[in-house]
C-alpha cells in the first residue's frame, strides 16, 4: 500500500508541476519556493498543538486547490502560483512520509509516525 500512495502523490507531484507550467514565470521561481510552505514549522517553536496546525495549513491540499482555482476564476496568477508550489510541495512531502501533523507531536503523521518501520 505505501508504493501505491506514493505513485499517487507522485502523480500529483506532476499535476503540481504542470499547473505551475502553465503560468508565465520562470521554472527558478518554482525551485526558489517549492520549500516555502515548510515555513508552517515555526508554529513548533511555540507549541506542539500550534505547530501542527500551522503546518497542517501549509500542507493542505485541499485548501491549495481552493488557492489555485481562486487564481484561475479571479484571473490572478500570483495566487494560482501559490496553490501551485503548495499542491507540488504537500505531494513531494507525502511522497517522503511526511503526512499531516497530529498535535502530539512532529513526527505524529496521517501517515504512520515518521522514522517508524513500517
Amino acid at each position: 500500500m505505501k508504493i501505491t500512495l506514493q505513485l499517487e502523490e507522485l502523480a500529483m507531484l506532476g499535476l503540481g508541476i504542470y499547473a505551475f507550467n502553465c503560468l508565465s514565470y520562470p521554472w527558478w521561481l518554482f525551485l526558489a519556493l517549492f520549500l516555502v510552505p515548510d515555513i508552517g514549522m515555526l508554529g513548533y517553536s511555540i507549541n506542539t498543538k500550534i505547530g501542527a496546525a500551522c503546518y497542517n495549513l501549509f500542507h493542505h491540499k485541499g485548501l491549495a486547490i481552493l488557492i489555485y482555482f481562486s487564481g484561475v476564476f479571479g484571473n490572478n496568477e500570483i495566487l494560482q502560483l501559490s496553490g501551485s508550489i503548495i499542491f507540488a510541495h504537500a505531494a513531494f512531502d507525502r511522497i517522503l512520509g511526511y503526512g499531516l501533523k497530529f498535535e502530539k507531536g512532529f513526527k505524529f503523521t496521517h501517515l504512520g509516525e515518521i522514522g517508524k518501520k513500517n
